[in-house]
This record gives structure tokens, C-alpha cells and sequence, in this order.
């Protein structure tokens, strides 16, 4: 018996187990994921050879992502997994406590619970949160956030990335960074961006397994390469 939440966490984790898990959120029920059984009549959309089961990250996505969608309420996840993304980026405490594995699960659960109502996020996400914190799993929330909207560009039909700039873009900017890739790609794009001011200027543009990177930080660095050379 393979549980979700330990460290034997399996690569090959069938749908039953991502049901399972999707019957965890919805309930609230927040303890690790064992001994998964399907009803009769109950279906798993993601399968157990799509290469976003291989992480561990990509299989709680994936369960959230069943449930929302036989729910209908993608929209209202994607809002508040974006939410929830923004907080992390705009709070050096907030990714501490994510990140800490010194700080207890009661006090991640309080501290959670606490951020989430007042962010007026609840229901499927908020269950979801409460289950990844008594798994241990909180660490990688912000790898589940964009293996989810990795699930839900591919059900749109658009093409995911991630641009990091070393200053908020603006409106334009993010249209015609939009228009240049649905060009290059031909797709729609659906564009999630973070700011890093250790860039110093430019972007870091990924996209799958692809990356531009036209960061000030990164020319500089190559520069420094070019200029031991000559020297």
C-alpha cells in the first residue's frame, strides 16, 4: 500500500489514488492519502502515464484539478490559486513559513487557516491547502500552483509561461510580450510573471522545458566569462 503523502510517494500512482485524494479535498479531510477505491460509475480524467504524475507536486495538482473540474469550478480555483501565488510572491514571511521544515504543522495549519480567511479563500482550495500542510507538503505549494495551471492551459488549449522581470510589468508590455509568443508558438499564451530585482533588467521567459533569458544579471555574468578569457 502506497501512500500519497509519505516519501514512497510512487511515480506511477494510479487514478484511484488521485480520486482518492480529490475525495480528501473536497471533504476537508486533511491526513495522508491510503487504501484508495473508485466507485462504480466515478471517472479519472488524468492518467497515470501523463508525465505531470511523474512529481510529486504534479500529483496533488492533478487531484485538486479532477475535482475542480468535475465540479465546475476551475474558474473560482484559478482565482484563488493566483490569489494565493500573489501572496507569496508579495510576502518574505509568508514564504518562510511555507518553506520552514522547522515550523510545526499546528502552527502552519493556524497560520494558513488565518491567511486564507482573510483572503476570503475557502472551499476547494482551502480544504486543499489544510491537506497538503498535514501531509508535509506545503513546501512545494508554489510547484502545485503552476502544475495546476499547467493542467489548465492544456484543457484550454493555450500554452503556459513564466516570465520573471526584474520590474512589475505593464499592461502593454505583457500584451505585447503575449502577442510576440502566440506568434513564435502558435498558441495563446497564458502569461503568469513574478518579479526578481535581482535581475538588474531584462526577462527570463520559460516555456515548457524552453527559456529566453535576457536578464541584465545573466549578460553580465557572460560578459565577466568573456572578459577572464581575454584576459
Amino acid at each position: 500500500m502506497v501512500c500519497a503523502g509519505s516519501e514512497g510517494d510512487a511515480r506511477g500512482i494510479d487514478a484511484q489514488a488521485l480520486l482518492y485524494s480529490a475525495r480528501l479535498i473536497r471533504c476537508g479531510r486533511a491526513f495522508p492519502v491510503c487504501s484508495p477505491v473508485c466507485s462504480l460509475g466515478e471517472s479519472c480524467h488524468v492518467s497515470s502515464d501523463d508525465p505531470m504524475m511523474a512529481t510529486m507536486a504534479g500529483r496533488y495538482a492533478a487531484a485538486l484539478f479532477e475535482l475542480a473540474k468535475d465540479q465546475r469550478q476551475l474558474d473560482q480555483v484559478e482565482r484563488d490559486l493566483t490569489g494565493l501565488a500573489q501572496m507569496l510572491d508579495a510576502s518574505g514571511d509568508l514564504r518562510r513559513l511555507v518553506l520552514s521544515p522547522v515550523i510545526t504543522t499546528d502552527d502552519q495549519a493556524k497560520a494558513f487557516n488565518a491567511i486564507l480567511a482573510k483572503a476570503g479563500v475557502a472551499g476547494l482550495v482551502g480544504n486543499f491547502v489544510n491537506l497538503i500542510v498535514r501531509n508535509r507538503r506545503l513546501f512545494a505549494l508554489r510547484d502545485m500552483i503552476q502544475a495546476f495551471r499547467a493542467l489548465l492551459a492544456r484543457e484550454r488549449g493555450e500554452v503556459n509561461a513564466d516570465v520573471t522581470s526584474a520590474h512589475p510589468l505593464t499592461s502593454e508590455q505583457m500584451q505585447a510580450l503575449a502577442d510576440s509568443l502566440r506568434i513564435s508558438i502558435g498558441k495563446n499564451v497564458r502569461i503568469e510573471t513574478r518579479v526578481d530585482p535581482n535581475l538588474l533588467g531584462g526577462l527570463v521567459v520559460k516555456v515548457g522545458s524552453r527559456m529566453i533569458d535576457s536578464s541584465l544579471r545573466t549578460k553580465l555574468n557572460n560578459l565577466k566569462v568573456v572578459m577572464r578569457g581575454i584576459g
